[in-house]
């Protein structure tokens, strides 16, 4: 059963956040394949819902800065992040990141701004998010403020958005992509239409010679209650010959991190995803910036 007691279609951003803010009990609806489930399943009742689906002119694309600055609009699809010329040329990682959610029909309903906006752990574009270190934008009645990614997560599905906050764009800034080449590596234990188990992302940047590693990112998806970066372990190998890295880095991430035991997966085989799934993300990365390994 759907418990909606009230749906309204917002006319523009400026009508959406005015709406939120005027109704204590409103939540934002996109694409809707989380929002309705949790409406199913009893966890919404009574849902006032704000339908910002036909908001495509102010949310929805991806567009490239003068500065080179990406912006992705929250209501883009996910198929339309993974086929944008934009994302395949720049931030490629992101858009097999995208690729990977549900299925078919998922993915060209469900959008980049609702993965984020649920603040799953295990949400496929949240780990390569913190690995390029994506700006959240989010809008009210009191105007526009910043969220970096790493501090978006308050806990397992809750995010340091307020309430009456409308996210309106996602940001990844020149520097924070140029020169890295990268791969994501999502484990389930179905090849589709699958939660991810783990989600392991790895960016690197190699030196002239293709053989050393002059900088590096490590994030992963439930490895811990939010998204994370593995610091350590990008501490311990940036300046390594990769081969050398390789070797060390799935330790150090094992270290670094705090999966939990679910029904999906005990801590102890986690830990084990953590270790291997830095290594071969690593290798992937590292080989697609010219490496020969």
């Amino acid at each position: 059963m759907y418990d909606i007691e009230m749906l309204y279609e917002a006319k523009s951003v400026d009508d959406a956040v005015k709406t939120l803010a005027a109704d204590h009990k409103a939540i934002i609806i996109a694409g809707g394949t989380d929002v309705l489930v949790n409406i199913r399943a009893g966890k919404i009742a009574a849902a006032h819902l704000i339908s910002i689906h036909g908001l495509h002119d102010e949310l929805d694309g991806v567009s490239l800065s003068d500065d080179g600055t990406i912006e992705i609009g929250p209501l883009t699809w996910f198929h339309h992040v993974v086929t944008s010329p934009i994302v395949q040329a720049t931030v490629p990682t992101l858009g097999d990141a995208c690729n990977t959610p549900g299925g078919p029909q998922l993915r060209v309903s469900g959008t980049i701004g609702g993965n984020i906006c649920t603040a799953a752990t295990s949400g496929d574009s949240a780990s390569t998010l913190f690995a390029y270190g994506a700006l959240l934008d989010v809008r009210s009645v009191r105007g526009i403020r910043t969220i970096p990614i790493e501090k978006w997560y308050a806990g397992p599905g809750k995010s340091t958005k307020e309430r009456d906050e409308l996210l309106v764009k996602i940001r990844i800034p020149k520097d924070h992509y140029e020169g890295f080449t990268g791969y994501y590596f999502k484990y389930g234990k179905r090849r589709a239409l699958e939660i991810a188990t783990m989600g392991c992302c790895c960016l690197v940047k190699l030196a002239k010679d293709k053989s050393t590693i002059d900088d590096i990112r490590l994030a992963f998806g439930v490895a811990g209650p939010t998204p994370m970066r593995s610091f350590e372990a990008e501490d311990g190998v940036r300046g390594l010959p990769v081969a050398e890295a390789v070797a060390k880095i799935g330790e150090l991430a094992q270290a670094d991190t705090h999966p939990r035991d679910s029904w999906r997966a005990s801590k102890e085989f986690r830990l084990q995803l953590i270790k291997e799934m830095s290594k071969r993300s690593l290798v992937e990365a590292a080989r697609r910036g010219g490496a020969d390994i």
